[in-house]
């Protein structure tokens, strides 16, 4: 019981500490439960599509330290732990502890450490907004594409009315230039930059997808309009 306590006592601390979450403070609880909501419905279309078998080699990008009910939750989701690889620039070692046969490594995603078609199918997590500019979204999405067949990756709706990480309604669909001017404004310096968040349109998101690969889109809806947008693509046979 100690060590529960003092875990979540460091998370939470983390938490404050982090400027990542320091925009969704107040609300933190809310839109723990909303984002866990959301994501369970995308990891069903995840399911649909994938149909995940013991054999599947699948490689998650963009893992993070953060112990948040809605962080790293493919791994909670997945039933075959041993055939994930989950990669990210943060310290998450203990997914390994936590999923007994899952492999961590610590690394750039923009220069992944294998082989082309290393993995049957590559997912990321509501992280291509945080890459930063539309290029690096774009050598992002490349290098999945390079190491995998298939791909599944997530992004929240750039047209929704509620931005998601700062909690602001209706500013993000200014230009970015005028959203990102407000943002410093409100002493929200940390989403301000383009580095840090950098949001998309389903047009923006298949856009960046290397040519050549076939493209199914999703989408996860919240109170009625679409809050998060999926891309499902893969090679041809």
């Amino acid at each position: 019981m100690a060590t529960e306590s003092t875990s979540e006592t460091e998370n939470s601390e983390n938490l404050e500490e982090s400027p990542y979450y320091t925009g969704q403070a107040r609300f933190e609880f809310l839109v723990e439960r909303i984002s866990t909501r959301v994501r369970n419905k995308i990891y069903k279309s995840f399911a649909q599509l994938a149909k995940p078998t013991p054999e599947l080699k699948v490689l998650d990008v963009g893992v993070t330290s953060n112990r948040r009910s809605d962080s790293n939750f493919f791994e909670a989701c997945y039933p075959h732990k041993e055939q994930i690889t989950a990669v990210g620039l943060e310290d998450a070692s203990f997914l390994s502890e936590m999923y007994p046969g899952l492999t961590y490594i610590q690394t750039d995603a923009m220069q992944l450490p294998f082989a082309d078609r290393s993995f049957d199918i590559a997912t990321s997590w509501a992280v291509i907004e945080h890459v930063g500019s539309r290029e690096r979204q774009r050598r992002f999405l490349s290098e999945m594409a390079r190491v995998s067949r298939k791909l599944f990756v997530t992004t929240p709706n750039r047209w929704y009315p509620v931005e998601f990480h700062t909690v602001l309604p209706f500013l993000h669909w200014l230009p970015p230039s005028q959203f990102r001017q407000i943002l410093k404004g409100l002493k929200k310096d940390y989403f301000a930059e383009e580095a840090n968040l950098n949001l998309l349109s389903e047009r923006d998101f298949i856009e960046l997808l290397p040519a050549g690969m076939k493209v199914t889109t999703a989408h996860a809806h919240l109170l009625g309009p679409v809050s998060n947008l999926v891309l499902w693509a893969e090679w041809p046979d």
